[in-house]
């Protein structure tokens, strides 16, 4: 691979340069040892893998090695999980280990706004990035058609039911589901951060043009189908699921489901291609597996079973990654992801930055699109040993699951030997491995480290449990992950989220379900202002949501929403194509 230096190109550019030493789809898969009809190729260099064939083939092969990413609690700016995730494998892969990945696809809304794509950066990052970051294969189109194709079954059925009378329902082959239009489950769809359409009044005109209501849309990588898509575990159980997603609810309180609507073959239909994982590649040419959607604030946020079922098959080492910090992504691949996969990790490996710490130590205010205060880039050691509390709550949590923490410290140019001794020594008192990594400057070379010890972890026999159990009731679940993951004192309930919980409790099917947590990933607490560590504080929980398709309830904490806002800078204003070359520029 030429001669790249991330100190002196953009993400986008390095990833273009980088391109031109590709491997193809079909170098990958002969790497691999796919079948040639077990690689449905969409170009050259990305494809999506035949899963019911490759797991049927291999299904009495022993499963790799099983390694998570999560991080600490991060600044507004994130700090660097993908891109360590891309150097980690990167990094195993030059210690001569067979190592797959698998990451979650970019949501639109980020890619466009803020944050940009999710692709890591500098020398540890998932090619194409163009693919990768705009649309990919169709999946998160899919899940967009699927779930506003049970709202246009809801609301078409409102109307008709509104207009006609039982008489002409029945020579219509309908029967009437007295849905409440006070009392909706859903919302529509978009794949951007559009906070003008959070709340919406449709079936504006006349009694042809719908049933005027309240309504709304909520970021396609929230909706209950991508949360499904995460969960499957093959086209039968996808099936099953899609007929249980509760749409709304009848006059009398009873759910209305996609199967009762009769929508739910429809839209697994449009889901069919989208559950087989999509084939990408790092920048060093190892295998990445790139599937279901990212917000573990918001979702599930988790990298597909399928993929990561593939991955250990196909691989004797599969990282895989979760949404944010361990208090919300680690939480759900632990207790919810792993209940469903039955699949054992061997460890966890906790993404922290100093300029984090430094912010949880009381540093100034960090912004996107805002110059960092001199406090981030020159030494502050009082800062560091402040703010490293936060790294500690995230290692007791995983500690707590029974199998090994790894903190990998992701190395900027400006951190001192001093600050990153600070972390290492709080680290390793508190029973984790450590590892300085500079994947982002140097790939694989610089991630040597981290691989090492993650290898070295892996060598441990896991002794996994869970938080809780399945008959654990509702309010004893939330209140076990609040004072056990997120430091809580308790839990306060809104008087609608208890007539939920009533609702829970009653229902034999529903007190079964697993525990799906909404709250904010800027804090261990539900209020984004709070950093460190928090102490004496209790989690407010405002709704709570059934997820019956996928498999949860989830419980709303704090005032977050499931649609992001677009901010005044967005990313969009700086991407554009070469039409002489119709290359994409200016993703990041």
């Amino acid at each position: 691979m030429k001669n790249l230096d991330p100190t002196k190109m953009k993400d986008w550019e390095i990833a273009e340069a980088a391109q031109e030493d590709m491997k193809t789809v079909y170098q990958l898969a002969e790497e691999l040892n796919l079948d040639k009809m077990e690689l449905l190729p969409y170009g050259h260099y990305v494809a999506k893998v035949d899963y019911r064939s490759v797991l049927d083939r291999l299904k009495d092969k022993p499963n790799g090695k099983y390694i998570e990413v999560t991080a600490i609690t991060p600044t507004p700016l994130g700090e660097g999980k993908t891109t360590t995730t891309m150097g980690l494998i990167e990094g195993l892969g030059k210690i001569g280990k067979n190592v797959v990945g698998a990451i979650r696809q970019p949501s639109g809304g980020p890619t466009f706004n803020i944050k940009g794509s999710a692709a890591g950066g500098g020398l540890a990052q998932c090619i194409p990035l163009t693919d990768f970051s705009l649309g990919l294969t169709g999946d998160i189109d899919a899940i967009t058609n699927a779930h506003n194709l049970a709202m246009v079954a809801l609301t078409s059925r409102l109307q008709h039911e509104f207009n006609y009378s039982d008489e002409t329902l029945q020579k219509k082959n309908l029967k009437r589901l007295n849905i409440d239009p006070r009392n909706i489950a859903m919302n529509w769809a978009i794949d951007f951060c559009a906070q003008a359409l959070r709340e919406i009044i449709i079936g504006l005109g006349d009694k042809m043009d719908g049933f005027m209501m309240k309504s709304g849309f909520q970021i396609t990588v929230s909706s209950e189908i991508m949360a499904i898509l995460s969960v499957a575990t093959d086209l039968e159980d996808m099936r099953k699921r899609m007929a249980k997603i509760v749409v709304a609810y009848d006059k009398s309180g009873k759910p209305v489901t996609t199967g009762d609507l009769e929508v739910d073959g429809a839209m697994t239909a449009l889901m069919s291609k989208a559950i087989n994982p999509n084939l990408l590649q790092t920048i060093e040419g190892q295998p990445v597996f790139v599937h279901a959607g990212p917000f573990a604030n918001i979702a599930i946020g988790q990298s597909s079973i399928i993929a990561d079922e593939i991955g250990l098959k196909l691989g004797d080492y599969h990282v895989t990654e979760s949404g944010f910090g361990a208090d919300i992504g680690f939480e759900k691949f632990w207790n919810l992801k792993c209940r469903f996969s039955k699949l054992t990790p061997y460890c966890s490996v906790i993404v922290a930055t100093i300029r984090a710490f430094k912010m949880h130590g009381g540093g100034p205010k960090v912004a996107p699109g805002q110059p960092l205060d001199k406090a981030y880039t020159e030494k502050n050691t009082a800062l560091v040993e402040k703010g490293v509390e936060n790294l500690l709550a995230h290692i007791d949590t995983v500690k707590k699951s029974g199998i090994s923490p790894v903190v990998c410290i992701n190395h900027f140019y400006t951190d001192t030997d001093e600050e990153v001794q600070i972390v290492r020594k709080a680290a390793e008192a508190e029973g984790a491995r450590v590892a300085v990594s500079r994947h982002w400057e140097k790939g694989g070379e610089g991630a040597r480290e981290l691989a090492e010890t993650v290898v070295e972890a892996c060598e441990e026999t896991p002794h996994f449990r869970f938080l809780y159990d399945e008959d654990t009731p509702l309010k004893k679940r939330v209140e076990l992950i609040a004072k056990e993951v997120y430091g809580a004192d308790g839990v306060s309930y809104t008087e609608l989220a208890e007539e939920r919980i009533k609702q829970v409790e009653s229902d034999p099917e529903l007190k079964k379900l697993g525990t799906c947590m909404v709250k904010t990933h800027l804090s261990l607490s539900h209020d984004p202002a709070i950093k460190g560590r928090p102490k004496g504080w209790t989690l407010p929980v405002r709704d709570i949501w059934i997820y019956k398709g996928a498999g949860f309830v989830v419980p709303v904490a704090g005032a977050i929403k499931f649609m992001p806002g677009t901010a005044s800078d967005p990313a969009f204003r700086y991407i554009d194509v070469d039409v002489k070359t119709g290359k994409v520029q200016g993703l990041f």
